[in-house]
């Protein structure tokens, strides 16, 4: 009896073993932020089109509603997301990110953030200015227009609230993106 005992937690510390160093094989093998996978350029360099096309849309629709929005970013590198994460831990500042490079949809050119321009053209971040005086905050009518174009807002996530971000993940999670999958590219279909 002792012998099958000591038998089975053998196979079964066996089996953990492998699954342990199995795992961690592939996720080395697929981590595309390795230093090859960044030299042959795999990460995008720029906003999706269709993140691209819609960004427009917002800023035209946010101004014939009397909304003036400034884009404050876009695409972002790796590098640059890194240094946002640092903000507020090991730099100066407030924490503006959970993201580190990598983790976040700016990476892969998906994601976009906003300011509303006051009438001096300086980025206000109130949410709740009304500087087209109609009785609405501004801010959330940049939300529901944002929200009609397909983007996705920050502001309703459940745990980190990031109120400026939009983003269009066409389905796609982050462990995919990391992975080397990408939203179709409407020009080359």
């Amino acid at each position: 009896m002792k012998v099958n005992i000591l038998v089975w937690l053998i196979i079964l510390t066996a089996c953990v073993l492998f699954i342990v160093f199995y795992i961690e094989k592939e996720n080395t093998a697929l981590d595309p932020l390795n230093e090859e996978i960044k030299e042959n350029g795999e990460l995008p360099e720029e906003l999706h089109p269709i993140v691209e096309e819609k960004k427009n849309q917002l800023v035209e629709q946010a101004e014939e509603q009397g909304i003036p929005i400034i884009i404050t970013e876009g695409f972002r590198t790796v590098a640059r997301q890194d240094e946002l994460y640092q903000q507020g831990r090991s730099e100066d500042g407030d924490i503006v990110t959970y993201a580190e490079g990598g983790e976040s949809y700016h990476n892969y050119g998906l994601a976009i953030d906003f300011a509303l321009q006051n009438e001096n053209g300086r980025a206000v971040w109130d949410m709740s200015y009304d500087g087209n005086g109609n009785g609405e905050s501004d801010w959330m009518e940049i939300v529901d227009i944002a929200k009609e174009l397909g983007f996705e807002w920050g502001g309703d996530w459940a745990r980190f609230k990031d109120y400026p971000h939009l983003q269009m993940d066409f389905g796609l999670s982050i462990y995919e993106l990391k992975r080397g999958k990408r939203p179709e590219d409407p020009v080359s279909d």
